[in-house]
């Protein structure tokens, strides 16, 4: 995946210009700082740790890109996983660079602690949001009948009203997708608003990877779905076409 590459680049290079070309400014927190708090902050230890994280996650983020180029779709998760544990962990590791919080002997200060609720606490507030959003986008298509329509559960999912839907029909192959407008694209699951070249805007709930798929056009637009197993998505189809003969 080519974002993963270029997000990949782009953590080396600010890892480099934080611990090789000591740009300082680049650490959130520091470049806030007064004079007096700055002196109590061991800046190049801060700026090789902080550097080596950014060579890490690049590393890891660069291989993820190029395995997922060469077939292997498994790894995005994977890869997510790590930058999210990395991540907490250096927010974490870094503050014992900083003497204003902790002692010579590496005890925090007395009230330091007080300054880490927020900042933690809106860091793990944001890792898990991502990680449910993430969780979220990898599950499987999940669909519900109702008497009045058709529902497809989770994030931009909507209630599909049989008098609403104008055609349906099976698709082996998706259209061409030219980009994502407002979704998510984890892997082969793309869920959300995409553009395409055939059919412009669409809804997508689908696997790439397990065609066929669900082609659902009501009077609000194009909806494509289908679940992980040809059987589960055919069935769906079946039970579509049969309530809106």
């Amino acid at each position: 995946m080519l974002g993963f590459i270029i997000i990949g680049f782009i953590f080396i290079f600010l890892g480099l210009g934080v611990h090789v070309f000591k740009w300082y400014f680049l650490i959130s927190g520091y470049n806030t700082m007064s004079k007096e708090k700055k002196a109590n902050v061991d800046i190049e230890g801060l700026a090789r740790f902080i550097g080596k994280y950014g060579y890490a996650n690049g590393g890891i983020l660069l291989l993820a890109g190029i395995l997922y180029g060469l077939g292997l779709k498994f790894v995005l998760a994977p890869a997510l996983v790590l930058f999210i544990v990395m991540t907490i962990y250096v927010l974490i590791k870094a503050q014992k660079y900083d003497k204003n919080i902790f002692d010579e002997a590496g005890k925090l200060r007395e009230g330091a602690g007080k300054q880490f609720i927020l900042p933690l606490g809106i860091t793990i507030i944001a890792l898990a949001f991502v990680g449910i959003m993430l969780i979220s986008s990898y599950k499987e298509t999940v669909v519900s009948f109702l008497d009045g329509g058709i529902e497809i559960h989770g994030m931009y999912g909507e209630l599909y009203r049989w008098e609403d839907i104008e055609d349906v029909k099976l698709m082996e192959e998706l259209p061409t997708i030219e980009r994502r407008t407002n979704g998510s694209a984890l892997g082969p699951k793309l869920r959300g608003h995409f553009r395409t070249t055939e059919l412009g805007s669409v809804k997508l709930f689908v696997n790439k990877n397990s065609p066929p798929f669900i082609y659902l056009e009501t009077i609000n637009g194009v909806t494509i779905f289908n679940k992980d197993n040809m059987d589960d998505t055919q069935e769906i189809y079946s039970i579509i076409r049969r309530e809106t003969e």
